[in-house]
């Protein structure tokens, strides 16, 4: 389990992304202008200086994922970064996580959340013991793997047919 107790203010953890940059003692003021835009990009920069260990499990979630856009530009490796939020933050987790992968940043996440995956990605990797499945979420909801664990309806329009458990209805 992780401890939350240390008593850092929600700017300093969203700082401390710009560490592999800092070449100096203090942070410079490009590195303060960009941890501000990314708690404003976030919704945290009113939570600022409150103490990162009396913030709700989603605010702790985007400062943290304001803190890993100060570290990169490119590329953000997200590990379940919905579990344990209410249906609420989670839907506004996975908006900004949308929005940030339309604004250029590549996505990489897990999630035993199949449904909201397909949902929300435009890849899908799927690996289990002995076999894999890669492609669209598209091509996810028509291939084995995706009829075996996507519950839903296939919502495309191209498709004259509903996938509901696996089975083809035509």
């Amino acid at each position: 389990m992780q401890n939350w107790l240390f008593p850092a203010s929600v700017q300093e953890v969203v700082l401390s992304g710009c560490l592999n940059k800092k070449h100096t003692f203090f942070y410079s003021k490009e590195q303060k202008k960009t941890a501000a835009e990314n708690m404003k990009l976030t919704g945290i920069y009113d939570l600022r200086k409150k103490c990162f260990r009396e913030l709700s499990g989603g605010q702790r979630q985007r400062v943290m994922l304001a803190r890993a856009l100060c570290a990169t530009h490119k590329l953000i490796i997200l590990d379940e970064p919905v579990t344990g939020l209410d249906p609420m933050a989670m839907a506004d987790m996975y908006a900004l996580i949308k929005k940030l992968n339309e604004s250029g940043i590549t996505i990489i996440m897990v999630s035993h959340d199949v449904n909201s995956a397909v949902s929300n990605a435009s890849k899908i990797l799927h690996l289990a013991k002995n076999w894999y499945f890669y492609g669209t979420a598209h091509q996810y909801l028509h291939s084995d793997a995706g009829k075996r664990f996507i519950l839903s309806d296939c919502p495309c329009d191209e498709c004259q047919h509903r996938v509901h458990g696996g089975a083809k209805n035509v």
